[in-house]
C-alpha cells in the first residue's frame, strides 16, 4: 500500500486496503430515505444515506484506525497503539488493538462522555484522563516516546486516509447514480478520504464539506490556503471538534472538495429529531450534520439531485441525545 506522505492515494491503493481490512470492516447499507416529512422538505431531491453508523464502533474511524494496526511491523503492534481522543477515534483505536491481539492506552479529556470512556474500558483499552485538549496531546507523545507505543492519528497521514477513503469507495460503487455527496467535517480526515475516492471513482459527482460553526477550521484552512487552528471549540459536535487542521488531510481537501458549507448546532438539532422522527436513527450531532447541509444551505443547490448523506456515527448516550433533539432552537 502506497505510504507517500504527500500524494493522495489512487483507486488501486484504496482498493488494496480494502482488501486488507478484509471482514473485519463492515460494508454498511445504503439507504434511500423517503417520507413525507423530507419531501414537503426538499420535494424530488432524492437523498441516499450512507450509514456508516452501523461500522463496528458505532462510526467510520474504525477503519482508518485498523488499517494503522494491520500497516504495522509485527514488533512495532506488539508494543500496542496509543491515541488522543474525546471519544469516538479512541474506542476505534482500542478495538482495533484488540482485533489485532495488542494493547491500547488512549488519552481523553475529563470532559468526555462517561459513555464512551467505559466503552474504551470495556474493550480492553487503558484510559488516561486529561484536563485539556493541549495537556492531551502532550501526554500521548509522552506515551509515544517513553513507552514505545504507536501513535495513531485521529485524522492526519496517509494511512487513516486511506482507511476512510474505503468508505468512499464502498459507497461509490454501492451508488454510482450520485450527483453530489455531503460529508461532515471535524479534523478533515473524512471528508479527505471519502472525496478523494469520490472523485476518483464518479468524477462528475460534487463534493461538499460541512463544517460547524463553532469548529471552523477547514473554513479558516481554505481562506488563508494553509492548515489553520482555532483557539476554542464552540460547538455541540464534538466528534467535529478539532483545534486544528494539518498538512495531509488539508491538502486532498482542497483537491476533492467542490465546496465548504456552514451550519449551526440548531441545525444539527433538527436534524436528529429528523432522522430520529422519521428514519428511527439516533445519532450523535456530528452524525446528523450532513443531513443538517441538505436541510439548510444546500437545499436549493441541489435540489432535485440524487444527493449521497453520510450518517457518520452513532455514539451518544440517551441523556444527551434526548438533551439536545428536546432543545429548540434559539
Amino acid at each position: 500500500m502506497n505510504r507517500d506522505q504527500s500524494s493522495p492515494p489512487s483507486l488501486e491503493d484504496i482498493r488494496e486496503a480494502r482488501d486488507l481490512l478484509g471482514d473485519r470492516i463492515r460494508a454498511t447499507p445504503v439507504w434511500n430515505w423517503e417520507c413525507q416529512a423530507l419531501t414537503e422538505r426538499l420535494g424530488s431531491t432524492r437523498v441516499e444515506m450512507k450509514l456508516e453508523l452501523f461500522q463496528h464502533t458505532g462510526t467510520f474511524k474504525a477503519r482508518g484506525a485498523l488499517l494503522n494496526a494491520l500497516t504495522l511491523s509485527e514488533k512495532e503492534r506488539s508494543r500496542g497503539l496509543t491515541a488522543v481522543s474525546a471519544g469516538n477515534h479512541a474506542i476505534a483505536v482500542g478495538w482495533a488493538a484488540k482485533s489485532v491481539g495488542t494493547r491500547a492506552k488512549v488519552v481523553m479529556p475529563r470532559n468526555a462522555n462517561p459513555m464512551r470512556v467505559e466503552k474504551c474500558r470495556r474493550l480492553g483499552a487503558e484510559v488516561v484522563l486529561v484536563d485539556d485538549v493541549h495537556q492531551a496531546f502532550e501526554e500521548v507523545h509522552r506515551i509515544e516516546r517513553e513507552e514505545g507505543m504507536t501513535f495513531v492519528h485521529p485524522f492526519e497521514g496517509p494511512v487513516t486516509c486511506t482507511g476512510t477513503a474505503t468508505l468512499g469507495l464502498e459507497w461509490g460503487e454501492q451508488t454510482p447514480q450520485m450527483d453530489a455527496v455531503i460529508i461532515p467535517i471535524g479534523g478533515g480526515g473524512l471528508c479527505a478520504g471519502v472525496s478523494c475516492a469520490i472523485k476518483q471513482l464518479l468524477p462528475d459527482c460534487q463534493v461538499f464539506g460541512v463544517e460547524p460553526e463553532g469548529a471552523d477550521t477547514m473554513h479558516r484552512s481554505f481562506a488563508s490556503g494553509k492548515p489553520e487552528s482555532i483557539d476554542k471549540v464552540r460547538t455541540i459536535a464534538d466528534s467535529l471538534g478539532a483545534p486544528y487542521a494539518a498538512p495531509y488531510s488539508f491538502s486532498l481537501c482542497r483537491r476533492y472538495v467542490d465546496e465548504l458549507v456552514m451550519i449551526n448546532d440548531d441545525m444539527m438539532r433538527d436534524a436528529m429529531r429528523l432522522l430520529f422522527d422519521e428514519a428511527k436513527l439516533a445519532v450523535e450531532p456530528a452524525g446528523a450534520a450532513a443531513t443538517a447541509g441538505l436541510l439548510g444551505p444546500l437545499r436549493e443547490k441541489l435540489a432535485g439531485k440524487t444527493v449521497g448523506v453520510l450518517v457518520c456515527g452513532s455514539n451518544i448516550d440517551l441523556e444527551s441525545f434526548s438533551r439536545y433533539a428536546g432543545e429548540s432552537g434559539s
